[in-house]
């Protein structure tokens, strides 16, 4: 998922000295989450003294406590029962990946490709899908589809193709991403990768919570940051010792980080510090707005 020569985040810690960046990772983590503990119960802005934490948009430490995993879950939930069902929503949740769309769709029109159509485009609020991170162009049997279509036309289609990749990687994400994509030829498979880790919170047999993951291009400063400082042999090396760290420098968190927490840990921790290094600006999208009708979210 990484190429250092075309990553564009590749110099945003440039030049900043961080002491320890394993207790910078985790003062991040326990700030952060008093910062959505105290929004959840409804204290006034700005629950945090922390400048950077005042004018920046961060995910909560555990992805379940983000609005956009609630609406996957809570999409695919009812799929459960039924495994090709639960691929088949959950792929679909992250090819969408917007929110809004997820929790007003009705998940039974995944079955009827015209209706699902008609809902997307005139249904739901537009547009239909968040440009959180890039969905492009997947491939399936001779022919390329894009993000519509494969939410659409696609998936019913390559069911039984993902099932089999899924049941063939013996619970690693990375073999099964490698598979799938070796068929679907996508120049960004994070998609893929999305659906994957979200399949390991309903089957965890099928895909390990404790699988190795690649790294993301946001991820990899940081990471390489504590690599060094950890002196280990690679980045799954690297969050191995993370989670075995959790338990001494924050015991009291609520559950076990796994390799895909700190992969998306340390590419907060690399946005964080990119502020802090002024290789990033508070502008756009980034740039934190309290949202009243939203307590507990940010």
């Amino acid at each position: 998922m990484i190429g250092n020569d075309d990553n564009p985040y590749r110099d945003a810690l440039a030049g900043l000295e961080i002491e320890d960046p394993v207790a910078a990772f985790f003062d991040w983590c326990r700030e952060r989450e008093r910062i959505r503990s105290k929004r959840e119960v409804g204290e006034p802005a700005p629950w945090t003294e922390d400048p950077v934490f005042q004018r920046g948009r961060f995910l909560n430490v555990f992805r379940e406590d983000d609005k956009g995993t609630q609406a996957v879950l809570r999409f695919a939930d009812p799929a459960r029962d039924s495994i090709l069902d639960l691929i088949h929503a959950l792929f679909f949740a992250r090819w969408c990946n917007r929110h809004t769309t997820l929790l007003a769709l009705d998940r039974r029109l995944l079955k009827s490709p015209a209706d699902l159509h008609q809902a997307l485009l005139n249904e739901v609020t537009q547009p239909w899908s968040s440009e959180v991170y890039p969905v492009v162009p997947a491939n399936w049997e001779g022919r390329t589809y894009d993000r519509l279509e494969a939410c659409v036309e696609m998936f019913p289609r390559c069911l039984g193709f993902l099932e089999v990749c899924i049941r063939s990687a013996a619970g690693n994400v990375m073999r099964a991403n490698a598979s799938i994509n070796a068929r679907f030829r996508m120049s960004n498979d994070f998609p893929i990768f999305m659906a994957l880790v979200d399949l390991a919170l309903f089957e965890p047999e099928l895909i390990r919570p404790d699988s190795p993951v690649p790294t993301g291009i946001g991820a990899a400063p940081y990471l390489d940051l504590l690599q060094r400082h950890l002196k280990c042999a690679d980045h799954q090396e690297t969050a191995d010792k993370m989670i075995a760290l959790q338990s001494r420098y924050w015991p009291q968190a609520r559950r076990k980080f796994t390799p895909i927490d700190i992969e998306y840990l340390s590419c907060e921790c690399r946005k964080y510090f990119s502020y802090v290094n002024g290789t990033k600006r508070f502008e756009g999208g980034d740039r934190f707005t309290p949202c009243p009708d939203l307590p507990g979210r940010r």
